[in-house]
């Protein structure tokens, strides 16, 4: 009888992000902005591989991934004019053959876009959302939610504050004033103006309408989780929706901490403990298919009765996490050793 033992094959897994022919051709996993991560990979026993995109050679990349056990993915919802159809086509396919994909499409589609704000109002972090399938739905509802205070609109997909508005109603004027979160300036304008810079955001899509947060001005928090543990924190007050020039002059770079950061430490038991396993079963998502990087933007809610902060969802990122702390590469190679498990 053969009783020798073969050792497990080496699992591999691909780091996909977007670039040209050149970046393709050059790219390693010693340099680049996800060294990092290649390090930590290794040190789990997994071999990374860089896997540059774009849709001139997708079925280069479609070749490279059908060959490695996983891949984790770092490309934008919107980049340089470009978007993730195709992209998103071609990370279904590999996935349907058995490849791990990080993140799904599919799971991008329940958690990453900005319906999750609708979706997930009931819960802790929620707070007064509403959602918009059409223009005409929007122009009907925004201004009886105008009249009770100001308000801010999101395109479903989006980054970088792209799509994002504050929106709200003129004490003495029919006209509205908005902000666009990636200007300094505000401006006044009809309703119906404003609808239509809107409107290339229903093109086979939804707008989102929240509640503007008063203590926005005071910083916004970050919570970087790796599958459903906290790999870190970023704090930073924000210069995005904030009009006065004070509040303004007062922000900075997003400081990163670990997750032992005795600060949010009552973020980390919610989010672990209790909002991302409510996250999960509300949309239907397996614990296997959290992302293996993810991040939750939290505003300041209302104080608690006992003085604690309460924290309001401002928007989850999945498409794209980067910068993260220095400790969340750790994070994601546990993460991802331990899926891969699943796969044996």
């Amino acid at each position: 009888m053969d009783t020798e033992r073969h050792p497990c094959p080496k699992r591999t897994v691909a780091i996909l992000s977007r670039g040209d022919a050149a970046a393709r051709r050059d790219a390693t996993s010693k340099s680049g902005r996800f060294a990092d991560v290649f390090e930590a990979l290794a040190a789990v026993g997994i071999d990374g591989r860089p896997a540059i995109y774009d849709e001139s050679f997708a079925d280069a990349v479609r070749e490279q991934l059908l060959a490695v056990d996983g891949v984790l993915v770092w490309v934008n919802p919107i980049q340089d004019g470009r978007n993730r159809a195709g992209l998103d086509e071609l990370l279904r396919d590999v996935a349907a053959q058995g490849v791990w994909v990080s993140t799904h499409p599919d799971v991008i589609l329940k958690m990453g876009t900005k319906e999750v704000l609708y979706r997930t109002r009931s819960m802790g972090w929620g707070s007064d959302t509403a959602l918009y399938q059409t223009a005409a739905a929007m122009r009907a509802e925004l201004p009886a939610r105008l009249a009770a205070g100001p308000r801010v609109i999101k395109r479903n997909r989006g980054n970088g504050g792209q799509g994002v508005w504050k929106v709200e109603k003129l004490p003495t004027s029919s006209m509205i004033k908005v902000l666009d979160a990636t200007k300094e300036v505000p401006e006044e304008l009809t309703l119906d103006d404003f609808l239509r810079h809107c409107a290339e955001y229903f093109e086979n899509d939804s707008v989102i309408d929240q509640a503007f947060q008063p203590r926005l001005s005071e910083g916004v928090v970050r919570c970087y989780m790796a599958g459903d543990r906290c790999a870190g924190f970023g704090h930073h007050k924000v210069k995005a929706l904030i009009e006065s020039p004070a509040a303004r002059s007062g922000a900075g770079p997003r400081l990163y901490t670990s997750n032992a950061d005795p600060r949010f430490q009552r973020l980390r038991r919610l989010m672990e403990d209790e909002w991302t396993p409510q996250l999960t079963s509300l949309l239907e998502i397996a614990g296997g298919d959290l992302p293996a990087i993810w991040d939750a933007d939290f505003m300041l809610g209302p104080a608690e009765a006992d003085g604690s902060d309460s924290y309001v969802l401002g928007e989850i990122n999945v498409s794209s996490v980067h910068p993260y702390p220095s400790e969340a590469p750790i994070e994601i190679a546990r993460r991802v050793a331990d899926r891969l498990q699943l796969k044996l």
